[in-house]
């Protein structure tokens, strides 16, 4: 027993270096790579990232937001980790019966600062709306009659991305017609609301209100005065518990609609149904009237990012409808998906300004005199919102924020060399 346990002792002892040498062996591999990483992060340039960063600056092509499934609910604008939070903190304040603080325009008075941005916001969406009739007498612009499919240019495009009725006897080519303006600047209504506090639309309701363009709608309610379309404007706040207005600041009666002469011409300046192609005249200088127009859509865009920044607008999740108040209407026409389940009743959440103003996206036509879009070439082609596109084939330059999209510096290759191209 001595003479094995002396053994057992002598093969331990041998034993102890070898395994040291072998756990020094395997880490010292991974101290020189830590090392080694550690001093390249540190001092040598990358210039992979130096690229990305000179791309980020100034990009060639940038990807249009993929599309929307039909058979699923927009995602928020606003992350529902947060509405959540808030909508904790006002059931907590709602059970101690505490006043809910509303602060301007949430409590139904108005912004002073904003109102000259709606009277802004106005006049550049009449010189919008009344350039785009002009534009169509000089840029021809086309529309399928059995998708949603829109484009510009002398002659439509062949590439073969129709899903309409009847696609595949076609070969997905489209059924091109000459289209209008409601085809550039797509038509976006809501209710027209005396009190955005006061009785919500119903079902049985919706014909004792109007329907006018929600932007029009969006800025009378942001101080624009219209005697055709009567608003109230309080002077003493409205107050809330929770979700219940305990004071709307006392009641007023709604005035009857008037309408008149002057009712009808303003509404052709505002509404894009009143304004078809023939009816405006062809402008003098084109280029300069294409700028123009051009201009008052950026303007447009961005006076009501800055009026939804802090008027509430409400978008269904499923469909198109748009809602210009505090809360959404109640009546009952959403056909999307699994419109059974909620009895026809749209899904509000808060809105985005694509949603008030759809952009459209068209393909962009590189040379309108040349040879139309095929389809073995869609890769190389870009894509503009419709107002854009009209507007730079009339002569307008081509706004910095749109020319990755239209993919302006990439060429477009011959039909031969497409294959090899894409190879």
């Amino acid at each position: 027993k001595n003479f094995t346990l002396t053994l057992c002792l002598q093969t331990l002892f041998m034993l102890i270096p070898f395994v040291y040498n072998l756990s020094q062996i395997g880490s010292q591999p991974q101290r020189v790579g830590q090392a080694r990483s550690a001093t390249c992060c540190e001092y040598s340039p990358d210039p992979a990232s130096k690229r990305h960063e000179r791309y980020q600056q100034q990009p060639q092509n940038v990807d249009l937001p993929e599309l929307h499934p039909k058979n699923k609910k927009k995602p928020f604008p606003v992350p529902i980790k947060k509405m959540l939070q808030a909508s904790r903190k006002d059931k907590r304040l709602a059970q101690m019966r505490i006043e809910k603080p509303l602060e301007p325009p949430k409590n139904g008075l108005l912004l002073p600062e904003l109102v000259p941005v709606a009277y802004e916001v106005l006049d550049n969406w009449k010189v919008l709306i009344r350039g785009i009739s002009q534009l169509l007498n000089v840029v021809t612009v086309y529309g399928c009659r059995k998708c949603p499919q829109v484009h510009v240019g002398p002659v439509g495009h062949q590439i073969q991305d129709c899903y309409g009725s009847g696609s595949q006897r076609r070969n997905s080519h489209h059924s091109w017609v000459r289209g209008s303006i409601n085809d550039v600047l797509l038509p976006i209504e809501s209710y027209h609301l005396f009190d955005p506090f006061g009785r919500r639309v119903k079902h049985d309701t919706r014909f004792d209100f109007d329907r006018i363009p929600a932007i029009l709608e969006l800025c009378i309610q942001a101080g624009v005065d219209l005697p055709q379309y009567p608003t109230r404007r309080r002077t003493a706040p409205v107050r809330m518990i929770g979700k219940k207005v305990i004071d709307r600041g006392g009641v007023v009666d709604e005035p009857k609609p008037h309408r008149s002469e002057d009712c009808i011409s303003l509404l052709a300046e505002l509404d894009t149904f009143s304004n078809q192609q023939g009816q405006s005249p062809v402008p003098a200088n084109v280029k300069e009237h294409a700028e123009r127009t051009l201009k008052a859509y950026c303007d447009v865009r961005q006076g009501v990012a800055q009026l939804m920044s802090k008027y509430t607008v409400k978008a269904c999740g499923y469909c198109s409808e748009v809602h210009v108040g505090p809360w959404g209407h109640n009546v009952k026409l959403c056909g999307a998906f699994k419109h059974q389940w909620r009895d026809g009743k749209h899904g509000w959440q808060d809105a985005v300004v694509d949603e008030v103003i759809p952009p459209n996206y068209v393909w962009h036509v590189p040379d309108p005199t040349g040879p139309p879009l095929r389809s073995s070439l869609r890769s190389f082609y870009g894509k503009a919102p419709a107002v854009v596109e009209l507007c730079v084939q009339a002569g307008a330059e081509i706004p910095a924020e749109y020319r990755p999209m239209m993919r302006t510096d990439i060429i477009i290759p011959d039909p031969d060399e497409a294959r090899m191209a894409i190879c």
